[in-house]
């Protein structure tokens, strides 16, 4: 067990799995979440069970139902695309107000974020990877030193978990995203806000196009498999 996952309650970790499970399509949008079955399965009560499946309600990943089995859910192109579009604001002002207010520790440990992920981006698990991604995200929100700011980035990117872990899957970006990656580093070590701005939009961008190419896959392969 890492020191990340040893150091979060037993309904987080629990969060954790599930959310890897339905990132991976182990759980797909739609299917219920049982509390009684995952907790016998994971071999936890139902108590932090029932916490760990409201985490995953509050980042988007779960529907609460009443009196019936949560389920996983299943955003539409038009809540993704309108949550990137928040998201973006937030990662430029992120941005912006990293470049001012970080520390050299804060943007050195963004850099090392970065020198992991590229170290590891051939052979690292793809999960494994957006995870790693997604925490630079974080962590630049983080030198912002504005704790609104933080946390409503977190959310927004939370709500984005499944969707954008799907575009990100596909490796054939590979250059375009890390060089993304070392130009936002880079203008944060500058403190230039321009051409960290520049690079923040460009690769979001990027993503709500990958995002409106996953939908559009997604609705092509269930009409060809309504067809047969």
């Amino acid at each position: 067990m890492s020191e990340e996952i040893a150091d979060t309650t037993l309904p987080e970790q629990i969060a954790r799995q599930l959310r890897r499970d339905i990132l991976r399509g182990k759980l797909a949008p739609g299917d219920p979440i049982k509390e009684r079955v995952n907790a016998g399965g994971m071999g936890v009560s139902r108590t932090p069970m029932r916490e760990a499946i409201r985490i995953l309600a509050k980042e988007g990943l779960v529907i609460l139902r009443p009196s019936r089995s949560p389920v996983v859910a299943s955003p539409t192109l038009k809540e993704a695309t309108d949550a990137i579009e928040v998201l973006m604001a937030l990662e430029l002002l992120s941005g912006e107000l990293a470049c001012k207010q970080a520390s050299d520790a804060d943007i050195a440990a963004i850099e090392a974020i970065q020198t992991a992920m590229e170290a590891r981006y051939d052979n690292a698990d793809k999960l494994d990877l957006f995870e790693i991604d997604m925490s630079l995200h974080r962590a630049i929100a983080e030198a912002s030193h504005n704790a609104s700011l933080a946390e409503t980035h977190r959310a927004y990117l939370q709500r984005l978990w499944r969707v954008r872990y799907l575009s990100a899957s596909q490796r054939e970006s590979r250059e375009r995203v890390l060089r993304q990656h070392r130009e936002i580093v880079e203008g944060l070590k500058k403190r230039d806000a321009e051409q960290v701005r520049a690079a923040i939009q460009s690769h979001l961008e990027h993503l709500s196009l990958n995002v409106q190419n996953r939908f559009a896959k997604e609705a092509e392969e269930a009409a060809r498999n309504g067809r047969g």
